[in-house]
């Protein structure tokens, strides 16, 4: 099975909704001046979505600088987004723009902090996809 990588900012939402999974996770740091962890399995990223429905600035600075890495970026397997429903067709954009940069799946898509019913999709869309 490979592992997830997430990054949260203060909000903590998308930290939430993976500790909901259950799953071992990798947090990418919020500080501007820190490195960004290098990983070394495959994986599937889950990112917030920024910038009120427009492409520049949905997606996480820290993420950008994340995937920036050719070594991290290499190893990315699909995508899982965040977003907000409010911003219509742009509600995740940032895991459309991930995974259509880096070649990968936007696995699902789950509004503020998730719900119950989007746990146990994507726990079990986890387990489907790590077997493939």
């Amino acid at each position: 099975m490979g592992g997830l990588v997430y990054f949260s900012s203060t909000s903590e939402n998308t930290r939430r909704f993976v500790e909901k999974l259950g799953i071992e996770a990798l947090r990418l740091p919020i500080a501007p001046g820190d490195a960004p962890p290098p990983v070394a399995e495959p994986y599937v990223l889950v990112t917030p979505t920024y910038g009120g429905g427009e492409d520049k600035g949905a997606v996480p600075k820290p993420v950008i600088r994340f995937l920036n890495d050719p070594g991290n970026r290499s190893l990315i397997c699909g995508v899982i987004a965040a977003g907000n429903t409010n911003f219509g067709a742009a509600f995740g954009r940032a895991g459309k723009i991930i995974a259509d940069k880096c070649g990968v799946p936007l696995l699902y898509r789950f509004e503020l902090l998730g719900t119950d019913e989007d746990v146990a999709r994507v726990t079990a869309g986890l387990e489907r996809f790590w077997k493939r």
